[in-house]
């Protein structure tokens, strides 16, 4: 018997854009199976916010956190966790090795975890709250409009 792949986390946000939920819900099916991937999806759907919605591209992934960083483009919460997807994403996407002990460094769960974690609380600042002020911004002008006020600043 086969059951569907399912995952404990909550669903994407309808406000994010599609193809970074893709991603995200990707990286949130494979978790269990393999924190190494969903690291590495967890990656790639940080980089593709950076480069499509913030319109940040440099020579790699490192420099345009660090310029998200030094924008001050999130709070200070997800500045201080961002770069956890990029390092815990190397984990998954190099055969990076311990110093003390020559193994390959894994990804551990938890460190997966975080980074979805990271990932959904830049969704909620970057799309989900700001559709919400425009939903309640966009109402009240229309109320204040049939009053015959003008739109709020």
């Amino acid at each position: 018997m086969f059951l569907p792949k399912s995952t404990t986390r909550p669903p994407c946000p309808i406000d994010v854009p599609p193809s970074l939920a893709e991603d995200y819900n990707e990286a949130c099916l494979v978790f269990a199976d393999s924190p190494k991937a969903s690291a590495a999806l967890s990656r790639r759907c940080l980089q593709n916010i950076i480069h499509d919605h913030l319109h940040i591209k440099k020579r790699d992934l490192n420099a345009e956190i660090q310029e998200v960083i030094d924008k001050n483009l999130f709070p200070s919460d997800i500045l201080e966790s961002i770069d956890s997807i990029r390092a815990i994403g190397n984990f998954a996407a190099h055969p990076i090795k311990s110093t003390s002990s020559g193994e390959v460094v894994p990804v551990e769960p938890d460190e997966a975890e975080w980074n979805l974690d990271v990932l959904e609380m830049i969704f909620d600042f970057q799309f989900v709250r700001p559709a919400l002020v425009k939903k309640k911004r966009d109402a009240l002008n229309s109320k204040l409009k049939d009053a015959g006020k003008p739109d709020i600043k």
